[in-house]
């Protein structure tokens, strides 16, 4: 793997495939003093990447014979599946050990996916008060703020002074082992502000800490969604910020980290489903991931029985003119293209919130006439191919008035799909897909065998 800093060399964090065979050499072999030596070097989320690159036979075997060395912090940095292996292959101590080292919202993460005897295991191995935390974070709808934020976290009452917060962290017991922000209360417990600790540490002792807190100061609900708090955090620039219950009582954080996942995973998901794939990964087994696609597939073959109706009604048509035939596929392919193009924009912007009600008739009457010009364009270019295939100007015009309409459709079904669908109330990435790849394929094949019809047997 290459880390380097060196602006004239390329730089990739890619694990390299030799690391990983002389690490799997080393399992192989049973020396682990090679394999702790291999290991010792890489980032957490290095390591998660080698487990998540070999088999679960060879995984095990790795975790087992790392043992008592094992690094905690590779499980939240590693795909839920496959976390999920690595915690049955640890031993009861050595699970212990990782899971205390962990934050409250990590802990979380690993637990919710884990069988309920061994989710119990693992909430036996924290403190009291670390399980109190653990169950109370759990009890949070799963794509809520209160299951993503951390309890760990440092509130001061909002009179104190820069020298009483210092002397009062130096002498804490038990701080956050990571935080950014100290978080300001009033007598009832309710944030009002917070300080950066960069400001904290450079200002003098006799400053009150309200006359040093920021000014972008935000909370957010435990019940709101993690995908707005994500969302937020990205508009406005956050690093950290606190959570309150229904009363607007602090009871926890969310880092910058927490925020980062949350948008990855709502990318990947919303790519998975403009794909039909569902919520898989590589870990996953293969009948777990035919099971996913087939729905997708069903969906797919309804809209193709559905084109292929419409090329049944026109079977006359393509007997007497065979050329259609081999042009079908040509106008078809640049429609769904077309489409795809657009699709993929308006659900991405759905998605960050740029598309929104103000601006969708702008945006749908931009897409008409990109795909308009792309329409004429690739016309002149498709019909010309016609042309000098079949030598016939008449089957070129077909041609290439048919692909206009149907990139022009296609610009306009992108676009305008996902946007009823979200109004809707119905996952744009869900279902727009297969509602474009049916107008696409429809439009198409009935604007080309249409004119066809019109122009050479009517």
């Amino acid at each position: 793997m290459v880390t380097s800093f060196n602006g004239n060399q390329e730089v990739s964090y890619s694990i390299d495939s030799e690391l990983v065979e002389s690490i799997l050499e080393a399992v192989r072999q049973g020396r682990r003093n090679e394999l702790v030596q291999l290991l010792e070097p890489l980032h957490p989320a290095d390591i998660a990447d080698v487990l998540e690159q070999i088999g679960s036979a060879e995984r095990a075997d790795l975790v087992n014979l790392w043992g008592v060395g094992f690094d905690s912090g590779v499980l939240p940095e590693l795909d839920d599946n496959i976390a999920v292996e690595v915690v049955d292959s640890l031993p009861s101590e050595q699970l212990s050990d990782a899971v205390r080292d962990l934050e409250s919202d990590q802990v979380v993460d690993l637990v919710e996916d884990l069988e309920p005897g061994r989710q119990e295991e693992v909430l036996n191995t924290l403190d009291e008060a670390g399980r109190a935390a653990v169950e109370k974070l759990l009890n949070y709808p799963e794509d809520s703020a209160g299951r993503l934020m951390q309890r760990e976290f440092v509130m001061l009452p909002l009179h104190w002074t820069v020298g009483e917060a210092i002397d009062f962290l130096r002498s804490s017991n038990d701080p956050p082992d990571g935080f950014y922000h100290v978080m300001l209360v009033d007598s009832h417990i309710k944030p009002v502000g917070q300080v950066a600790l960069g400001r904290l540490m450079s200002s003098k002792r006799e400053v009150e800490l309200k006359n040093i807190s920021e000014s972008g100061f935000m909370t957010f609900s435990a019940a709101q969604s993690q995908e707005d708090v994500a969302y937020a955090f990205k508009q406005y620039r956050l690093v950290s910020a606190p959570v309150v219950d229904e009363t607007g009582r602090l009871i926890g954080a969310v880092t910058i980290d927490d925020a980062v996942d949350v948008l990855d995973e709502h990318a990947t998901e919303d790519m998975h489903l403009l794909a039909g794939v569902g919520d898989e990964s590589l870990s996953d087994h293969v009948l777990e991931i035919a099971k996913q696609r087939f729905p997708w597939l069903i969906a797919n073959l309804a809209t193709a029985v559905l084109a292929s109706a419409v090329i049944a009604q026109f079977s006359a048509t393509i007997e007497a003119v065979v050329a259609l035939a081999v042009l079908m596929p040509i106008v078809v392919s640049m429609g769904g293209n077309a489409g795809t193009q657009s699709l993929t924009v308006a659900v991405r912007a759905i998605a960050t919130k740029d598309l929104t009600g103000s601006n969708a008739w702008r945006v749908i009457r931009r897409e008409s006439v990109v795909g308009l010009i792309n329409g004429v364009v690739f016309a002149m270019i498709i019909g010309s191919v016609g042309l000098v295939w079949y030598e016939s100007t008449t089957l070129s015009v077909v041609l290439a008035a048919a692909v206009v309409v149907t990139m022009l459709m296609a610009g306009i079904s992108g676009i305008l799909v996902p946007i009823l669908l979200e109004r809707a109330r119905v996952d744009p990435a869900l279902a727009s897909g297969a509602f474009v790849t049916t107008v696409t394929d429809v439009v198409g094949f009935f604007a080309f065998l249409g004119l066809a019809y019109k122009v050479f047997l009517s």
